[in-house]
């Protein structure tokens, strides 16, 4: 008798335990599986908090635990080629954010993949995210959630679009390709960035550079209203991003 109260005790604990873990927080795990140091930044949506004040360092091999609150809005993103001094202060060859190793809530500027996430609002209890290549490109990414059922999808670009990336989008240093555009950023048009008369669905319509990164990336973002074959819902206690994953 007394060792079934014991174990009844154990899975109400443990119940509970997995209750508040899914519904008050979620736990965002951050893997650098690249040959390289990174530093990852990171940027809550206005009003929400920025981890680690923005940003931190990775190395090859390394990952970081952050524990976010449900409803946390928010992207993250890839720096490489940084170099800071003791203050913090320096610059990255991508992804840089105002020159300084924690961002304190400035975004990064292009081009950087972006892993776009929302932990729930107040209309929705579901999760949405996505790796959004409408920035450009300049790491491989993925983002996979840990438990959450059936349909819990993984968003990702595995492929390294600078191996292929249009002469014309290049951010080169040196003779390497680090970085690749977005045709909004190349060709600075309306009809390239889905603005003025292009900003809804029937007038905004894929390019052929977003085209081009469907076809290689094909669970990635590529223009701004790519929502069907792109976003990801979920309910899952924790996800798992991923820095140059595994193919």
């Amino acid at each position: 008798m007394m060792g079934n109260l014991f174990l009844a005790s154990c899975f109400l604990y443990l119940s509970s335990s997995m209750f508040v873990t899914v519904t008050d927080a979620v736990q965002l795990i951050i893997v650098n599986n690249c040959n390289q140091e990174l530093w990852p930044a990171i940027l809550g949506n206005s009003g929400q908090q920025s981890p680690k004040d923005g940003g931190f360092h990775l190395s090859s091999a390394e990952e970081v635990v952050l524990e976010l609150p449900d409803k946390w809005a928010g992207r993250l993103w890839g720096r490489q080629g940084c170099s800071f001094n003791k203050e913090g202060k320096g610059e990255c060859d991508t992804g840089d954010c105002s020159k300084q190793l924690q961002c304190h809530g400035t975004s990064g500027t292009p081009p950087t993949t972006v892993v776009e996430m929302t932990f729930g609002s107040s209309a929705s209890p579901l999760h949405y995210y996505d790796v959004s290549l409408v920035d450009g490109f300049n790491l491989p990414v993925s983002m996979k959630p840990v438990g959450g059922g059936v349909g819990c999808g993984v968003a990702k670009c595995e492929a390294d679009l600078n191996l292929c990336c249009p002469s014309a989008l290049e951010v080169k240093r040196g003779n390497k390709v680090i970085g690749c555009k977005s045709a909004c950023l190349a060709m600075q048009s309306a009809k390239y960035c889905c603005t003025g008369k292009f900003s809804n669905p029937k007038t905004c319509k894929p390019t052929v550079f977003a085209k081009l990164f469907k076809a290689i990336c094909p669970k990635s973002y590529t223009y701004a209203f790519d929502d069907s074959s792109s976003l990801n819902r979920c309910r899952a206690p924790r996800y798992v991003v991923t820095f140059c994953p595994p193919k």
